[in-house]
């Protein structure tokens, strides 16, 4: 199970998902400035998604790098999973889930499911 990020935390997780590559501190610190956070305290949020696994960090002289340890995408699999592990009736979950996305997404979800398991075809 993932836990979940604080409001600060996610806006931290965007930033360094929208970069695409590693930042320092002051890299999220810049994109956060309409926020007027202080430099202290973006590092404090990232060294805590450090220690919660949300982040890995690398050492670049005096400073740190940080990167995404997952996609935006795998992030909100995995809470989608976490809440399917909540309820007590799995397909009752599923079945409300399917009936409540759009036509569009639920396409999605078809070709999802049928790239996923293309050996089911192949079955007599």
């Amino acid at each position: 199970m993932v836990s979940s990020l604080g409001e600060l935390e996610r806006a931290v997780m965007e930033v360094l998902w929208d970069r695409g590559a590693p930042a320092v501190v002051r890299d999220v610190a810049d994109a956060l400035a309409g926020r007027e956070l202080a430099y202290t305290t973006v590092m404090t949020v990232l060294d805590r998604l450090a220690k919660k696994g949300f982040v890995r960090r690398q050492r670049d002289g005096r400073a740190w790098r940080y990167e995404p340890t997952n996609t935006r995408a795998g992030y909100v699999a995995q809470l989608m999973l976490d809440a399917l592990a909540l309820t007590g009736d799995r397909d009752a979950a599923l079945t409300r889930f399917a009936r409540s996305v759009s036509t569009p997404e639920a396409e999605v979800l078809s070709q999802a499911l049928a790239e996923a398991r293309p050996e089911d075809d192949e079955q007599p």
